[in-house]
């Protein structure tokens, strides 16, 4: 953003130290400027452009991409994350623009006025021949990226200010840049033809992309310029006598924040000795709830929790049905929503996020990921591969409702898998999850539940974790127990009709840690292998597949999934042969 308030070329200004009556002085020129352009948008207004997806713009057109962290110096840090969020509140505005040859694309009318408590933050800008730290400075590098790309596209500049002074550097250098500064500075262009706007924030650097249909303009790209050259705002000028000196000061290290859902004590661990001072910590609910499925205790100081949401996503998924895509959908629907109230606290100072799977989409989606380094803390198969992985096991057993009745959307799939994509790090305990991301994985160990072993008199008897359904591997362990002969106790809903387990002695309540030869769960989809977690550590043998994501260890015996000759040999290794059926 600029201190200039009329659009002349730049020119070097005179070094003095700038004084308290300046600057009131300047905010009075440019109140008057903004008003008297307020005037001008009145009786000749610029519409707000809308937004459209990508699917009729296949083609790249124009593209500047251009870093985010171009200054190491640790008392630059605070002024760089605060530019760094101004553009990602700036880019979730701009992304997926519409712009057609009959309309003039405006920054401003777009953005917004950039102020607090529409997500801006403090950052570095232009003003009176100084960098100084104002709320919502640092967009002048996207405006830059804006002007590039439309002269690439070969589009119509309609207004254009150049900076009035030249930072070391910058695209000002080359004639490549175009200042803003609420409301009467402002970039404008008109396309020439049909297309869409992309601006998206990776990790280090800013995007911005036109997309269209067609042959790419073959105008020259931004100059590529010198990064390592350094401007100094007022936290490193040195002017210690400015009434500015000190403003822009902040915390030189970035925090972490750990956005989660369902309380999973792999994670716990995990963030118990990862975190540090200054992290914060988001979920729906925390244990101060008392609901089992929210005891963290973490032990980071900074909690931050939604109970408001949390309490009408519980109300809701009261009403669902107990199984089947339809609840499957709303559930994501619910957990995109949660997503939106907790992404609130990822302030300026959050460099680093560690965020559960169920909100990744909608972080990812809504650019609140952009400039920030992220891991992901994987509860279940990504989408992709649970969809792969249930195609397969479908072939062949069409009658088999279960293992068809999930599917999520292809844009929410591929949304996810983006994401996936971008993530430094994926965290979980499931063998089968890390084995997708090779090095970028990180294998926590399964708690297993603490408890004294169970005296045991095994029967001719398994138990089965379930719910009874074809994706848990219901069928396999029915073909099974009718070939051997034996009772299986059922410990979850059978969703495959009441007559399913027919010819198959089965009982529903029981000391199945006692009694039962062995858990068994054939599964061809398993996420949270917590009974078999608890079977292992009370000395009961487990029946399982890879799917279940368990490491080898003593006590478990791995079948292939739909594999039911190599089931039923793994079975009769642990029946007793003297047990009965009762």
């Amino acid at each position: 953003m600029p201190d200039q308030l009329t659009p002349e070329r730049p020119r070097a200004p005179e070094r003095r130290i700038p004084t308290l009556g300046d600057a009131t002085l300047f905010q009075l020129k440019a109140t008057i400027f903004r008003f008297s352009r307020g005037v001008q948008d009145l009786t000749s207004p610029v519409a707000r452009l809308a937004k459209a997806d990508t699917a009729n713009y296949p083609d790249l057109l124009a593209q500047s991409r251009s870093p985010l962290w171009a200054d190491p110096r640790l008392a630059e840090a605070a002024m760089q994350r605060g530019k760094v969020h101004n553009l990602r509140a700036a880019a979730r505005r701009l992304d997926r623009t519409m712009l057609t040859p009959t309309a003039i694309f405006s920054f401003w009318r777009q953005v917004g006025r950039a102020h607090g408590a529409a997500g801006f933050a403090r950052g570095r800008m232009l003003q009176e021949g100084c960098l100084v730290a104002t709320i919502g400075g640092g967009l002048c590098q996207l405006s830059n990226a804006l002007y590039d790309v439309a002269l690439q596209a070969g589009f119509e500049i309609v207004e254009r200010h150049a900076h009035s002074r030249i930072v070391p550097g910058s695209s000002a250098e080359v004639g490549r840049d175009a200042t803003v500064a609420w409301n009467y500075v402002d970039f404008r262009f008109r396309a020439s033809r049909p297309a869409l706007l992309r601006v998206q924030l990776h990790k280090d650097e800013l995007i911005v992309s036109i997309l269209g249909s067609g042959q790419r303009q073959r105008a020259a790209p931004m100059v590529a310029l010198d990064v390592r050259a350094r401007a100094h705002d007022c936290a490193t000028c040195g002017e210690t006598s400015c009434f500015r000196h000190g403003e822009g000061r902040g915390a030189a290290r970035g925090a972490r924040a750990f956005i989660v859902d369902e309380y999973w004590p792999e994670f716990n661990s995990y963030m118990r000795s990862a975190h540090e001072d200054g992290d914060v910590f988001c979920a729906p609910l925390d244990k101060r709830s008392d609901r089992p499925n929210y005891a963290w205790d973490t032990g980071i100081g900074q909690i931050r929790t939604a109970p408001i949401s949390a309490f009408f996503r519980s109300l809701r998924s009261r009403r669902l049905s107990a199984q089947g895509a339809a609840r499957q959908t709303a559930l994501l629907a619910e957990a995109d929503q949660l997503a939106k109230t907790l992404s609130a606290n990822l302030s300026e100072d959050v460099t680093d996020v560690c965020v559960a799977l169920p909100f990744l989409t909608s972080l990812w989606r809504d650019g609140h990921l952009g400039g920030r380094r992220f891991a992901v803390l994987m509860n279940r198969l990504p989408l992709s591969e649970l969809h792969e992985q249930l195609d397969r096991a479908s072939t062949g057993h069409r009658d088999r409702a279960t293992l068809r009745d999930f599917r999520a959307s292809p844009d929410l799939v591929d949304l996810e898998d983006q994401a996936l994509a971008e993530a430094d790090a994926i965290l979980t305990p499931h063998t089968t999850i890390a084995a997708l991301f090779g090095e970028r994985a990180i294998l926590l160990e399964w708690e297993k539940p603490c408890g004294a072993i169970v005296p045991r008199s095994p029967k001719r008897l398994v138990a089965f974790p379930g719910p009874t359904a074809a994706r848990k591997g219901a069928y396999e362990l029915r073909e099974a127990a009718r070939a051997l002969g034996i009772q299986v106790q059922l410990m979850g809903a059978e969703i495959e009709g009441e007559h399913f387990w027919q010819d198959v002695s089965v009982r529903r309540e029981g000391d199945w840690l006692a009694e039962a030869a062995a858990v068994v769960q054939p599964a061809y989809i398993e996420d949270k292998p917590r009974r078999l977690l608890r079977a292992l550590s009370a000395g009961v043998p487990v029946i399982a597949t890879p799917s279940c994501g368990l490491p080898a260890q003593n006590g478990l015996f791995l079948v292939p999934e739909g594999d039911v000759t190599a089931l039923i040999q793994a079975i009769s290794r642990v029946l007793p042969n003297d047990g009965a059926i009762e």
